[in-house]
């Protein structure tokens, strides 16, 4: 009996608790995705109530049948009983609680057989579209079965999905596709009734007066970042007179307060980091000077800034969802803008699945040398062969920021050099060494099989340089040389502010130090490169997606070491000359010793300058909304949007210019009044057609030239015109009388050039000493 009892009692506990396990299952509206699992739970309770029930009443039967046999026997006779019947007089009252919970288990079995009756008449069609929903068929969501026929096959692949509450049923790939990620229409029987809240006004940006938030926001732990932010101290005095002028110039103007996340993707550990062990060890500084420049210009113009240089802070601050990034962000975008490089750009299409396209219209690239439309277009690129190895983004050619205005494909990003006053100017000039000179380089390598050259230098000059070593001079620097190791960023401005020369012998490419040496009262002297360096000779310059004003066959070509300080800055401060003719090279040295020089820094690479062009960019700059234009009437291309010529020809000119009476104005940037539309000579780019009329190719500019009725006003004798993707186009091939016009908007190009075509060039005017903006830029 006691085993009966025990079994029984611990039979009703373990129902019991499975019955509150039921009940305490999902509750219909819980999730979408539980619905089967709801009902079907419920229907097992029902069942569970009932077994319970009869199980009750089999145990009662058995211990009355107890009860019965303990009278007729006498079990309980004699002095060796173990167990008194006083110990089992619980047992009357363990019946009676047994006979009420089995009236109590009946009474809630007859109530929830009529709250499931109920429940499964409204979940029946919950139900049905659980398990029964069908792919819309709906002509503006076309891919929406091919992507839930891929869920079906692939929705484990990546837990993003299961994040998202994929289960493997068709309403929730339905769901989700439709949610989620916008391939298919929503769902009529979704709850879709909560509002939107609308975005709070924005707040108003103003010209900071302190960079110390800055130096937070950058952080610790990484010497570049260490390297920044001594950069930014430096030249925090310089930023906040600059911001003071600029502050000035905009009298007042309103501007929108941007939130920009700058994730230096060059620095994540993920990328190797190369550059943070090498800081200290005279690796490249230029891309770090860069940044830290665009970080202090970002600030003081007045933006909210998050700098991130890891991968797990990029995905916090995007809102990437757990999984291998098939999925899009988890909620909308909260930046206006992201600064990053190519490092971080493929670590957000990485993570953000499907919302990079989305969102990438907000990205700008940090790009060194730039990368042309040839390159940038993945499908053209593809079928012409140009190979590289960061191009095939096709982002609008414009969200790529240079450091030098080499390409106007791209947008110049630039960087900043130290102003001079007029004491530490005249400063300079009375302590200047005429016989002194300064190598370009901080690593050994660069001075291997120089012997040549320095010889004929120590002739007329001291030579000082500043290479790193460990324990002793590296043996590429020769004997006669002063090395003064690496020296920090102030030690090495009162170098050059003594030195006369400041030499280059081919390498490093494009970096900052030319401008600092120029800005400091010193003459550059750089090598010309014959042939020049391209992608074909020069290990370097292989992968790099860009032209670089070559021809048609799109090799990256440079002419010689810094091709801005050659074509922008000129002689007496810049001198290129054939290093491989002795006489000319000795010459030339013996020329700049004679030579007086004032220190001079361009206007674009001056604080200001920087802060004048980046606050355009922000403000004009808007790549996710295109501009509407007027259809034409007989449009036969996407490139092709836009009405009847508004150009006319420039009095007495072969030009053309935007007609005053042409009745309606696009709200174009840079304004339309500042573009003059010329033809190439065979042969030659946009680039040089408009630097040879001392303007600037404006490639957005493209779309209002290219159609069939600018040929005619340019009275050029048109047989065909035909539409093709080609970087070369809109162009004319004069010997067959072959008009063609650009198919692909993506692909207008101010780079390259053939022998065969003239091509139509849009050009504009600039601003002196700033050639990024036009005259009403700002």
């Amino acid at each position: 009996r006691i085993f009966v009892l025990g079994i029984g009692f611990f039979t009703l506990c373990f129902l019991m608790t499975s019955l509150g396990g039921q009940f305490s299952a999902k509750r219909l509206g819980d999730s979408p995705f539980t619905i089967r699992t709801e009902v079907m739970g419920a229907l097992e309770s029902r069942g569970v109530l009932r077994r319970m029930s009869d199980m009750l009443e089999m145990l009662m039967k058995r211990m009355d049948i107890l009860a019965r046999l303990e009278n007729s026997t006498d079990f309980h006779k004699g002095d060796e009983g173990r167990f008194p019947l006083d110990r089992f007089q619980p047992a009357a009252g363990l019946m009676e609680r047994i006979q009420a919970i089995a009236q109590n288990v009946s009474d809630i079995a007859i109530k929830v057989d009529q709250i499931l009756r109920n429940s499964l008449l409204n979940g029946k069609a919950m139900e049905g579209r659980r398990d029964q929903c069908e792919v819309p068929r709906d002509p503006k969501y076309p891919d929406c079965a091919g992507k839930v026929e891929w869920m079906r096959a692939r929705w484990t692949s990546d837990p993003c999905y299961a994040f998202f509450g994929v289960d493997g049923t068709e309403c929730s790939f339905l769901i989700y596709l439709s949610e989620v990620e916008w391939f298919c229409p929503p769902l009529p029987w979704r709850n879709r009734t909560l509002a939107v809240p609308s975005p709070p006004p924005r707040a108003q940006a103003a010209f900071r007066r302190d960079l110390a938030r800055l130096l937070e926001l950058i952080g610790t732990g990484k010497e570049s970042l260490s390297f920044m932010k001594k950069r930014i101290r430096h030249l925090a005095q310089q930023w906040l007179r600059a911001a003071r002028r600029l502050e000035q110039k905009l009298a007042g103007r309103q501007r929108d307060q941007k939130h920009i996340l700058v994730h230096i993707g060059f620095l994540t550990e993920e990328s190797g980091d190369v550059f943070s062990p090498r800081v200290l060890k005279g690796g490249p500084l230029g891309e770090m000077v860069q940044w830290a420049d665009i970080l202090a210009a970002l600030f003081m113009l007045g933006h909210s800034l998050r700098v991130t240089v890891s991968l797990k802070e990029l995905q916090s601050h995007l809102g990437v969802p757990p999984g291998r990034g098939n999925c899009p962000l988890t909620s909308p975008l909260p930046f206006d803008l992201v600064y990053t490089d190519y490092h971080g750009l493929q670590q957000m299409k990485q993570h953000m699945g499907l919302s990079f396209k989305k969102y990438r219209c907000r990205v700008r690239v940090i790009d060194t040398f730039g990368t042309e439309p040839a390159y940038n277009h993945e499908e053209y690129a593809t079928l012409r062969g140009y190979r590289t190895n960061w191009g095939y983004w096709n982002l609008q050619p414009s969200q790529f920021m240079t450091m030098f205005p080499h390409t106007p494909d791209n947008s110049f990003m630039g960087f900043v050099s130290e102003e001079l006053n007029q004491t530490e100017r005249q400063l300079i000039k009375a302590n200047k060494v005429s016989s002194m000179a300064v190598v370009y380089g901080k690593e050994a390598s660069i001075w291997k099989g120089k012997e040549k050259f320095l010889a004929i230098l120590n002739k007329y000059m001291e030579i000082h340089g500043t290479v790193y070593y460990e324990t002793q001079r590296p043996p590429e620097v020769p004997a006669f040389v002063k090395n003064h190791g690496l020296l920090p960023q102030h030690e090495f401005q009162q170098l050059l502010r003594k030195a006369k020369l400041f030499i280059g012998f081919g390498f490093p490419y494009e970096g900052p130090a030319p401008l600092e040496a120029i800005a400091n009262g010193c003459v550059f002297l750089q090598a010309r490169f014959n042939p020049p360096h391209s992608s074909l000779n020069h290990e370097f310059f292989r992968g790099k997606p860009t032209s670089r004003e070559a021809t048609g066959t799109a090799v990256f070509q440079v002419s010689s070491q810094h091709p801005y300080a050659e074509d922008f800055i000129g002689k007496p401060h810049v001198w290129t000359v054939d290093y491989n003719n002795s006489e000319e090279f000795e010459a030339a040295i013996k020329t700049i010793m004679r030579t007086q020089v004032d220190p001079y820094l361009p206007y674009e690479y001056t604080c200001e300058g920087m802060l004048e062009r980046i606050h355009a960019y922000i403000q004009h700059q808007d790549f996710c909304t295109t501009s509407s234009l007027p259809p034409s009437p007989k449009t036969k291309s996407p490139a092709m949007q836009s009405p009847p010529s508004p150009l006319a020809l420039a009095p007495n000119s072969t030009h053309l210019v935007w007609s005053p009476g042409a009745g309606w104005a696009p709200q174009a940037w840079p304004p339309v009044a500042s573009l003059q539309v010329w033809v190439s000579e065979p042969q030659h780019t946009c680039t040089e057609t408009c630097r040879r009329h001392g303007l600037v190719c404006e490639p957005s500019f493209f779309s209002f030239l290219n159609k069939e009725e600018v040929f005619l006003q340019l009275s050029i004798a048109c047989d065909s015109t035909e539409y093709e993707m080609n970087h070369l186009y809109p162009a004319v091939a004069e010997s067959v009388h072959e008009c063609y016009l650009q198919k692909e908007p993506l692909l207008f190009s101010c780079a390259g050039s053939n022998s065969k075509y003239r091509r139509l060039c849009p050009c504009r005017d600039f601003r002196p000493g700033q050639v990024a903006l036009c005259r009403d830029c700002l």
